[in-house]
């Protein structure tokens, strides 16, 4: 939620009806989230969005902004099962605001894109990534976009890549990597090694996969690693894909709730190493599936 981190440190030049202490303390929950400190930021956030507003604030923003970022985490941090409904709840909410307020909305698709993506249903995070690319360019002149159409940017890569479009993804992907920094940049990264991968491009992907790379944060665990294994065993390079592809299983295990799906996605990957199929992604892979 990049529109919290204002060069002005006011709330109202971004359009905002929140305080600067409230600006404040929701500045320091993005602090704690780059740290990695989910859960204490959900139970603050909780709390926060509990309180009574008379005690909080008379106006709804800084509410709307605790729940989002209580949802949010839950989303980063693999809690997924019961968070659409929410999600769609406060989107609703928010769908007649305007100005500033409208990045409160934007924050709150991105992580609806985010569960559809878990959930494959590729079809639907298109859609909605390509509506976030939409309001960000209507609300450009008001606040800061750039975080918000680079995530919105990554989560339409690793879309067009659940549909098979390879080729598309890659275009996303590598067009907007130089001016990502941080974990955008890593997650863009990731995003065109798996296009590469898909595309039976192995030794480019392994490649970008050894470039330097920002710090992954806590959300991208074993992503890096899944998608260098890929790469490693589509090279006919089995022991280690297999050794890397086990690195990104522990790196899930450790810092994702047991219900993200990049667990899944890194069990079934070693289940393919050590059975020794073809690698995900590729034709021979993905032979009779619908």
């Amino acid at each position: 939620m990049e529109f919290l981190q204002r060069k002005t440190g006011s709330s109202k030049s971004a359009g905002l009806g929140i305080s600067r202490a409230q600006a404040a303390v929701f500045g320091r929950f993005l602090d704690q989230l780059a740290r990695g400190e989910y859960e204490e930021v959900e139970a603050r956030a909780q709390a926060l969005a509990a309180r009574p507003r008379r005690v909080w604030d008379r106006r709804p923003e800084a509410v709307w902004m605790a729940r989002t970022f209580v949802l949010s985490v839950a989303v980063l941090h693999g809690r997924r099962e019961h968070v659409m409904p929410e999600l769609d709840a406060l989107a609703e909410e928010l769908e007649h605001t305007s100005g500033g307020n409208r990045a409160i909305l934007l924050a709150v698709r991105l992580s609806r894109a985010v569960v559809l993506l878990g959930e494959e249903r590729y079809g639907k995070a298109e859609s909605e990534a390509d509506g976030i690319l939409r309001e960000t360019a209507r609300l450009a002149h008001l606040i800061r976009v750039a975080d918000i159409e680079l995530a919105a940017l990554a989560c339409l890569a690793e879309a067009l890549c659940g549909q098979g479009r390879f080729e598309e993804a890659e275009a996303v992907a590598r067009g907007n990597l130089p001016r990502a920094t941080g974990n955008r940049a890593a997650s863009l990264r990731c995003l065109l090694v798996w296009s590469l991968n898909g595309q039976g491009r192995y030794e480019e992907a392994l490649a970008e996969a050894r470039q330097p790379m920002p710090s992954v944060p806590r959300a991208g665990s074993g992503r890096p690693a899944i998608v260098t294994a890929t790469a490693l065993y589509g090279l006919g390079r089995r022991e280690e894909a297999e050794m890397t592809a086990r690195q990104a299983l522990d790196e899930c295990e450790r810092f994702l709730h047991p219900a993200h799906p990049r667990l899944r996605e890194a069990r079934e990957l070693l289940a393919r190493l050590t059975a020794g199929d073809a690698p995900p992604g590729t034709p021979d892979a993905d032979a009779g599936t619908s």
